[in-house]
């Protein structure tokens, strides 16, 4: 390159002059306002969550404060307690208890069941396993919801699978004397709380596993050696090492296990008994009844439940591990 090209070159404005049109002014505001450039690219989806979704919560919390006239059947539009005092009511009560008793027991098996396979992969799968093991929790995921449920129906009814391994194993017995029991048991465990509870333990355990196993990465190595080097056995090194560090991927993973068991009608009307839990109530209150406002009402308490379930799980540290 000769001299007067390099001299030529180091001469070049440092600032192009700006280019003309419409595309050119907008490129130029942009670059010098920055935040205006934010502001446009996160107004749609903004606008989409607060007028969609916060706006619906808004509208459904308004209904619970209506109610239904008992000789018209009409909502009656005024502003009252009335219907949160329907919902308080033993029947509703009921409901409710055992909807949480439900999801908080599915919250704790997806937990000790998901604890040593999210460990085996967070400590010792490398390679093509890693890559196998995360498949092999995301296939559930890819396979349709109301397939599986309906598999499970079959895997659980008194003709299934699950039966006749325990006709083989000769623990028909043991079977039988568990679906005798008055709260957890039934015909079969296709029409059981236990089939239900099963179901919601398999359903939604990766989302259980993943935060796991992404807190358990997170933990040195070298802790776990040193705590051995101490003298620690393997119990004390779980309960003081590895449970701490883990528990903020536990309670992460528990917002979805509580959540989603929750709010969800269609285990429950699949497998399950004729008892109702949350879901089915709301179903059943809005369509059937159609009692739009005690409907309301009852969707209003899994958001309060979760409202101070993400609260408290917040204060543990669960969503940096999300």
């Amino acid at each position: 390159m000769s001299a007067s090209a390099v001299i030529s070159a180091r001469a070049a404005p440092a600032i192009l002059p700006s280019r003309g049109g419409i595309a050119g002014t907008l490129s130029d505001t942009f670059w010098r306002r920055p935040k205006l450039l934010l502001f446009l690219m996160l107004l749609p989806p903004l606008l989409w969550l607060g007028i969609v979704y916060l706006g619906a919560l808004f509208a459904l919390l308004l209904q619970s404060f209506f109610s239904i006239d008992e000789f018209s059947g009409l909502i009656d539009r005024q502003f009252t307690l009335k219907t949160y005092g329907d919902l308080l009511q033993a029947a509703n009560i009921d409901i409710i208890l055992r909807t949480v008793t439900m999801a908080a027991c599915v919250t704790l098996a997806s937990a000790v069941v998901a604890f040593p396979i999210a460990y085996y992969a967070a400590r010792y799968a490398r390679g093509k396993w890693k890559a196998l093991f995360y498949l092999g929790i995301m296939l559930p995921l890819w396979s349709s919801y109301l397939v599986k449920v309906y598999a499970w129906k079959l895997i659980l009814a008194k003709e299934g699978i699950l039966t006749w391994l325990f006709d083989k194993l000769h623990l028909s017995w043991l079977l039988d004397a568990w679906l005798s029991l008055p709260y957890v048991g039934g015909n079969s465990l296709s029409v059981s709380f236990t089939g239900t509870f099963i179901v919601f333990v398999y359903v939604w355990l990766p989302f259980m596993i993943l935060p796991i196993q992404a807190a358990l990465e997170r933990v040195p190595g070298n802790l776990v050696e040193a705590s051995s080097d101490l003298g620690a056995s393997p119990g004390q090194t779980f309960r003081n090492v590895l449970f701490p560090l883990a528990l903020p991927g536990i309670v992460a993973g528990s917002i979805f296990t509580f959540s989603l068991t929750l709010g969800d009608y269609i285990i429950p009307q699949i497998v399950g008994t004729s008892r109702l839990f949350i879901g089915q109530a709301v179903y059943a209150q809005q369509g059937t009844a159609g009692n739009i406002p005690l409907a309301a009402a009852f969707t209003v308490v899994p958001v309060v439940i979760m409202g101070f379930y993400l609260w408290g799980a917040k204060r543990m540290g669960a969503f940096d591990a999300l």
